[in-house]
């Protein structure tokens, strides 16, 4: 029971981290909308540009979807093959995801910090800038940003793994709004 303890608090902890976090993350839409429309004002405007401003678009982009990932996996909303799955009761759905957690989620991390890692220590090793002139200079903190998707979506496939474990062993898990008054 003691275990099944600390897997309850990790679950509760980590979706509120990600609760927290997915929620910073999501304000980067509004910086990503008000840089685009600077570009367009500019450009269509007083028809001028600025490579530097289209290519924070492209880091802006970058940053919410790579640190916004777990959070959408954490809230259920990913891409999912829904044909059976929907009909499934709370135990199969638990058994779907755990199984799918261990064989497919986590596998596919390892890999990709194994095959992304000296891609990035390359990068940041000449402090990889943009290719063109007028660009951002932080190319190598962008490419960064593939090793902090493979932490937060690794510790948040992990918490679906032991929420998914937890609800085999018949352990009621609080809704994420209830548990936060919980933590």
């Amino acid at each position: 029971m003691a275990n099944n303890s600390f897997l309850l608090h990790f679950v509760l902890k980590q979706n509120s981290f990600q609760n927290r976090f997915g929620n910073l993350v999501a304000w980067g839409t509004l910086s990503l909308v008000l840089i685009t429309a600077l570009v367009v004002i500019l450009r269509y405007g007083f028809d001028s540009g600025s490579i530097a401003l289209q290519e924070s678009i492209m880091y802006n982009h970058a940053l919410i979807f790579m640190l916004g990932i777990a959070y959408t996996y954490q809230q259920d909303q990913h891409v999912r093959v829904d044909i059976f799955y929907g009909r499934f009761s709370e135990r199969k759905k638990a058994l779907v995801n755990l199984v799918g957690t261990l064989v497919l989620t986590l596998p596919v991390m390892i890999y990709l910090a194994y095959a992304s890692w000296d891609y990035i220590v390359a990068s940041w090793q000449i402090h990889e800038g943009s290719a063109d002139a007028g660009g951002l200079g932080y190319v190598f903190l962008l490419k960064t940003l593939i090793l902090v998707l493979v932490g937060l979506l690794g510790l948040q496939a992990l918490s679906i793994a032991a929420e998914s474990w937890l609800k085999l062993q018949g352990v009621q898990i609080a809704h994420q709004e209830h548990a936060e008054g919980k933590l």
